[in-house]
């Protein structure tokens, strides 16, 4: 079987707010096949609502069944459509010259473009309690944790912080930021706004209510909380080696 760091050397790069990102979509099955490929809608726009990589209910009870369909199925393909939606506009504006409606088109694809890559980073950086995802990380990642952040915990306390102060939806996300070699902990509004230009996201939550709200109402820090339990810091792990590179 492929690993997930031979998978990212070959899916390519995107960019997302200015940076080069090593592109996290390859289609997967609820159970995962022994050979995982990557599909393309036919058509010009390549663009393609990943699987996951476990069933809807792998992560219960920290992320229910309900939540991870809806989440997976209806929001994350909503983006999908209007990326492919926006970028075929576009592809007509081309041919016709008429770009009178550039800046909505230019403000769908940056929107549809982060929910999309941002939801595909998410679903792969999770994985089930005791079967790869929670505990602490290790190796590589934990030792640069340790360097940028002074402690695991120290660490977890200023992300969790982060994503918990996210005015109205968006993500709370680390990333490697190339100019100075550190990983630094951000927030983004909805999907594309107070981005962190030229830096690569290697691990983020989804904190729009759409993610959480069905198990935890209005108790964000419990979703977070929670969230802990499923990342898979084998898989952070692998992103910050693909974006050292």
């Amino acid at each position: 079987m492929s690993t997930r760091r031979e998978f990212l050397q070959k899916a390519g790069t995107a960019v997302v707010a200015g940076a080069v990102i090593a592109s996290p979509l390859a289609s997967l099955a609820d159970t995962p096949p022994a050979q995982p490929t990557t599909t393309r809608p036919a058509g010009p726009i390549g663009f393609a609502l990943p699987s996951l990589p476990y069933a809807y209910n792998a992560l219960e009870p920290y992320i229910d069944a309900t939540t991870m369909e809806i989440h997976h199925s209806k929001h994350h393909a909503a983006y999908v459509k209007g990326l492919i939606d926006a970028e075929t506009a576009i592809a007509t504006a081309r041919s016709s010259g008429d770009f009178s409606l550039i800046q909505h088109l230019s403000r769908q694809v940056a929107f549809n473009y982060g929910g999309h890559y941002l939801h595909s980073m998410f679903w792969s950086i999770m994985a089930p309690y005791g079967n790869g995802g929670g505990g602490i990380p290790s190796g590589a990642i934990a030792e640069k944790i340790d360097v940028d952040f002074g402690s695991f915990d120290l660490f977890k306390k200023q992300f969790s912080a982060a994503a918990l102060k996210v005015e109205g939806s968006g993500w709370g996300l680390l990333h490697y930021r190339p100019m100075d070699g550190k990983l630094v902990i951000s927030q983004a509004e909805k999907q594309q706004d107070i981005a962190l230009w030229g830096g690569t996201p290697i691990m983020g939550i989804d904190v729009w209510e759409h993610a959480y709200y069905l198990k935890y109402q209005n108790k964000r820090a419990d979703y977070i909380e929670a969230w802990w339990n499923v990342v898979n810091w084998s898989a952070v792990s692998e992103y910050l080696t693909t974006a050292t590179r």
